[in-house]
Parts: structure tokens; sequence; C-alpha cells
């Protein structure tokens, strides 16, 4: 058995993924450390052996989800020329509302010992909003590269502001509320959605030049 508060990869996963499925079904309400075992299918002891106690599970699950997202932006700069600009951008900021995303943030929120993990990890290091707004902005500064961003753009300005829409929209979410994804989906569009038109009606420069190395 691992030692008590280090949760083995698998076990940690397994009750993760639970305590989204409750949250997703019966709200933040719902979620205790029962809920998420019987949920997982486990024995009850299962949740606190790995983890301090409840506020740390959850502080934990918040952050693993918050670097599962970084994760995905960090590929964005591999994506400058590929696609869309707007539809690149809209695939990071929709990851935030996966996996009940919204009810999971709020329900940190409701436990300040959770929510105070969450800000001493964040403060130390642990991959979160700004990592991803780091990642949008050097997406940004590549596609301005390949002019597919105009010159005048700034790359940060433009990733603070998706990511400060997805922060608000996660925060103030609650069960019952409008979907907040298509907020999101429309606030991309408005900042980049005129930057590069369709790639079936448009070769990007990165295509272009490909064609012209193939040529000579």
């Amino acid at each position: 058995m691992s030692p008590r508060g280090v949760a083995t990869p698998d076990v940690r996963e397994r009750l993760f993924a639970a305590a989204e499925r409750v949250v997703d079904r019966d709200g933040p309400g719902a979620l205790t450390s029962r809920s998420v075992t019987t949920e997982a299918g486990c024995a009850k002891g299962l949740l606190h052996a790995h983890f301090a106690g409840f506020d740390e599970f959850v502080a934990e699950l918040c952050l693993d989800r918050f670097a599962r997202t970084a994760a995905k932006a960090r590929e964005l700069p591999g994506l400058a020329g590929q696609g869309t600009v707007a539809r690149n951008l809209d695939a990071v900021a929709l990851a935030l509302f996966e996996s009940g995303g919204p009810a999971i943030a709020g329900l940190a929120l409701t436990r300040p010992g959770a929510a105070l993990r969450i800000r001493e990890a964040l403060e130390a290091g642990a991959p979160g909003f700004t990592a991803t707004q780091d990642a949008i902005t050097g997406y940004l500064e590549a596609e301005r590269e390949l002019g597919r961003v105009p010159e005048s753009v700034d790359p940060q300005t433009v990733a603070l502001a998706v990511v400060g829409t997805a922060h608000h929209l996660l925060m103030t979410s609650r069960p019952g509320t409008p979907d907040p994804r298509p907020s999101m989906t429309r606030l991309v569009a408005a900042l980049v959605g005129h930057w590069s038109p369709p790639e079936e009606l448009k070769e990007s420069p990165l295509d272009s030049r490909r064609a012209r190395r193939g040529g000579e």
C-alpha cells in the first residue's frame, strides 16, 4: 500500500473520475468521500488512505484537471499554420469546461481548505491558468509570424481575455444556469474568428512555403 497521502496514479484517477461523475449527475452538494468511493466501487476508506482529507482530495482533483488543460494548451504552438486560429483556441478554451469543470471549480470555492491548497499550489508553480495563458500567447505569436494574425494584435492581451473569461465562467457557473461553453466559443470567434478564413478557402502561409520548397 502506498504511504498515506500519496495516491498511486491508477487509484488517483479512479477516484477523480468517480468524483466528476457524481458532480456531473447530482451536483457539487452531493460530493462526499462516501459518494466518491461508492461511485468508484471501492472500499469506503480508500480515499482517506491515499489523501490526508477531503479538502486535499478536492484540491488535487482541481489541480490535476488544470494541469491537463495546461498540457493541452502547450500543444498549441505546434498547430500554428493548421486549421483556423479560432478553432485551435476554442479547443483549448473548451477543455477547461470538460468533465464538469464549472461544478468542480465551484466545489473548491465552497471548501475554504481546498481553495487555500489550490492557491498555494498555483503560487508555487503548479500548472494552471497562467500556464494556459502563456501557451496561448506563444501560439498567437507563432501565428503572427506566419501572417495569420495581424501585426497589430497583442498576443498577451488576447490570451488574457480568453483565459480570464474562462476563469470567470468557471467561477460563476452553477447547476441550473446556462451552459457556459457557447459563451466561450462566441468570445473566441469575436476575438480571432476574422483572422484566418477556413482552411479550405485559403491556403495558409505555412502550406505555401511547403509547396514552394517542394517545387524547388
